[in-house]
């Protein structure tokens, strides 16, 4: 039986996963569904680890069906450890082709496409490199897993894959490298090309994964996003089409009559 309330799902790694956890602070899910409460039900699928090749192995085991749920949007979010180093010793590289591939047949796939969610396709953030563990063979890392350089490839192939099949884009990368002061022609921010950059420092609390300024960050851009593409779907929006699910306290009467 199909509940009162249509979904939210955000679909990612563990940048998704994680952003239920408000132990550091301001967290992603948590203020998705305080904003959309009584409205929509936001639904974190975030799997730590996973590239895109593993999400579209996964995808098919939680989606609902529509008998079940109506996914009203869908948030994808992978890139971040396809982009790890060609021959890291983690194995979750996957190459630009496949990864932008495994993008089209994400967002294609017939048990998303049969939901028709309104969907944003968000870029992997950008690295730090000065953050990132160094090579340490003793301590189990025995190589360097990720480049701010390589790691943008990745994002620019996400932009080229949303633009191509036409869905909505968040471009995290560059919103966050602008944030960062980053101009056309220098060395990318994160990069130990560059100096050291103390705003991605504060976005970025181990050089991949996120501090509460960078979700609070991601959570204004994901409502630019749907403010921009679906005006009637934007919960800070006084004109929006977002009725609250069953009656208020002082009508429930009217659930009898």
């Amino acid at each position: 039986m199909k509940g009162p309330y249509d979904q939210f799902i955000l679909f990612g790694d563990s940048i998704t996963e994680q952003s239920c956890n408000q132990d550091w602070g301001f967290a992603l899910t948590p203020a998705l569904q305080d904003v959309y409460i009584r409205r929509l039900d936001v639904i974190n699928r975030g799997f730590s680890g996973y590239n895109t090749s593993q999400a579209l192995q996964v995808l098919p085991l939680f989606m609902p069906t529509l008998a079940q749920a109506k996914v009203r949007f869908m948030a994808v979010f992978f890139g971040a450890n396809d982009a790890c180093l060609p021959d890291s010793s983690t194995l979750q590289h996957v190459s630009l082709t496949r990864y932008k591939q495994n993008l089209r047949n994400m967002l294609g796939h017939k048990i998303i496409t049969i939901q028709q969610p309104r969907m944003i396709l968000i870029t992997p953030p950008p690295v730090d490199e000065y953050r990132l563990e160094e090579p340490d063979p003793y301590n189990g890392v025995p190589e360097r897993l990720r480049t701010a350089e390589h790691t943008k490839q990745y994002a620019d192939a996400c932009r080229e894959v949303g633009a191509e099949v036409g869905v909505a884009v968040l471009d995290l990368w560059s919103i966050f490298i602008a944030e960062a002061g980053y101009k056309e022609g220098e060395p990318l921010p994160g990069s130990k090309k560059a100096e050291r950059n103390s705003v991605l420092g504060e976005l970025l609390r181990d050089g991949l994964h996120f501090t509460p300024k960078a979700y609070r960050l991601l959570f204004k851009s994901m409502l630019d996003v749907i403010g921009k593409e679906w005006p009637d779907q934007d919960p800070t929006n006084p004109e929006n089409s977002l009725p609250s699910k069953l009656p208020d306290w002082k009508n429930f009467g009217s659930l009898s009559n």
